[in-house]
């Protein structure tokens, strides 16, 4: 989306997006970019009532509006709460909380908690495969070994020091982008993978010398670094730019969100990595970015969020 606007600050992106209608034709543009058309049946005849915001379908007969069928849904709240919580999201480094982010946009926790969650549903990953030099790395979310209880912390920090706790696989292109995601496991099945599918064949992969990572000279340029022997740098060999993004995430995680469910963190994942690979974009470019993303993602009801994990 090639945008016609530019800021540089909170001052330039509020007084550009001064009103509901500023908003809602920015949204619409983005929306119908390609042509208008029913999002319950793609039908590309419709028509507007009006009072210029609701549409009707000239074959389906249905009604809908700019929101329906995307992530803001049915939302009453007005366009420019949202675009507010869209920037202030995308563009803080270590996110913001709930908290912190009802009280800039002027609603309640459980409303910016909810709002939240459907911006990150809009912060999906790239898809396809990385190729040159990449390096690969787990991390484990959890709570602090030294807040927990002795016995339990004798538990947590045996092994790799994840029980009790998520891990999360990252891979690094010495390009720059970022690609993350919750695991099972961090086992050679779940690592060989997640790799494979993310790692384009021949390309020169980075590691340390964790068994998971064991086989895989087969079809990468596969090189280690021996962290168990304090060798952290080998010639071109190391993770140095993974583990950095992950001192990132959890900074974050205990600095601002301070907790994420096993059930949610994905999309904390994929806050991160999105921020991370969009750091040296225009800000009007990340945010137009994330407003395209959420006229095209599917809806994401409060129910399906607060509902328990199976």
């Amino acid at each position: 989306m090639k945008t016609t606007f530019e800021f540089k600050t909170l001052t330039d992106f509020t007084d550009y997006f001064c009103d509901e209608a500023a908003c809602v034709k920015h949204y619409t543009e983005i929306r119908f970019g390609n042509g208008e058309y029913c999002p319950h049946c793609g039908h590309t005849e419709i028509y507007k009532f009006s009072n210029g915001k609701r549409y009707r379908c000239a074959k389906c007969k249905q009604d809908f509006t700019i929101k329906t069928g995307t992530v803001f849904g049915e939302s009453k709240l007005p366009l420019r709460k949202w675009f507010m919580a869209i920037y202030l999201l995308s563009t803080t480094s270590k996110g913001i909380s709930s908290v912190q982010l009802a009280k800039h946009v002027g609603v309640t926790q459980k409303t910016a908690w909810f709002m939240a969650h459907r911006i990150r549903e809009a912060h999906q990953q790239n898809k396809g495969q990385l190729f040159g030099k990449i390096e690969a790395d787990e991390t484990f979310i959890g709570g602090l070994s030294k807040n927990m209880h002795k016995a339990k912390r004798m538990a947590a920090i045996k092994g790799t020091g994840g029980a009790g706790k998520t891990p999360v696989f990252g891979m690094k292109s010495r390009a720059g982008e970022v690609r993350a995601k919750v695991v099972q496991s961090v086992g050679m099945l779940d690592l060989h993978r997640e790799i494979k599918s993310n790692v384009a064949q021949g390309a020169t992969l980075y590691t340390d010398g964790w068994v998971g990572y064991r086989g895989l000279k087969a079809e990468f340029n596969h090189s280690t670094v021996d962290h168990m022997a304090k060798e952290y740098v080998n010639g071109d060999c190391h993770t140095n730019g993974i583990e950095s993004f992950w001192a990132l995430f959890k900074r974050g995680y205990h600095g601002v969100y301070h907790q994420m469910s096993r059930k949610h963190l994905q999309r904390y994942v994929n806050e991160f990595t999105f921020r991370f690979n969009r750091r040296a974009s225009k800000m009007q470019s990340v945010f137009s970015d994330v407003v395209e993303r959420v006229a095209n993602s599917a809806q994401l009801p409060y129910k399906t969020l607060i509902q328990k994990a199976v």
